[in-house]
């Protein structure tokens, strides 16, 4: 596991130029310019987990009309598997159950058994697809929702 603490906060616009660099390791994140992350650390919810100072991982979501869709969840890839993901999005999940959510919503392509490993064990159900919905490579989306 984890050899030292991981620490979770909301994100900073300090954090961006990080953020990404953790984003471009990842070919199945979503990859969004400085300005969009900018945006959504105005209008939307990002938070960093941190491991002795250094940013290792951040998960990024939009609340509307009650339900909170996950838009990101990227940990550093010399930090997979250490349970870092599992604690981003359960504290999301609480954001979310704070401020009345109903639902948690996320999209994930179809071939990352990894992250559909997560979410179910999270308690995530498998609600739809969407056919042919991501590129390089085309892929389906598998969508989950957590009811609160």
């Amino acid at each position: 596991m984890i050899s030292m603490p991981i620490a979770i906060r909301s994100a900073t616009l300090d954090d961006v130029p990080a953020i990404r660099a953790i984003e471009r390791q990842s070919t199945s994140a979503s990859h969004w310019s400085t300005e969009q992350y900018e945006k959504l650390l105005q209008n939307g919810i990002v938070l960093v987990a941190e491991q002795a100072g250094t940013l290792c991982g951040f998960i990024s979501a939009q609340a509307a009309a009650g339900e909170w869709e996950i838009e990101n969840v990227v940990i550093a890839r010399d930090l997979l598997r250490q349970g870092i993901a599992s604690g981003l999005v359960r504290k999301i999940i609480g954001c979310a159950r704070n401020k009345n959510a109903s639902t948690v919503l996320l999209e994930v392509r179809e071939s990352n058994r990894a992250a559909r490993s997560l979410y179910q064990k999270l308690n995530f159900l498998e609600v739809g697809r969407r056919t042919k919905y991501y590129r390089e490579p085309q892929e389906d989306a598998v969508l989950y929702a957590i009811r609160l």
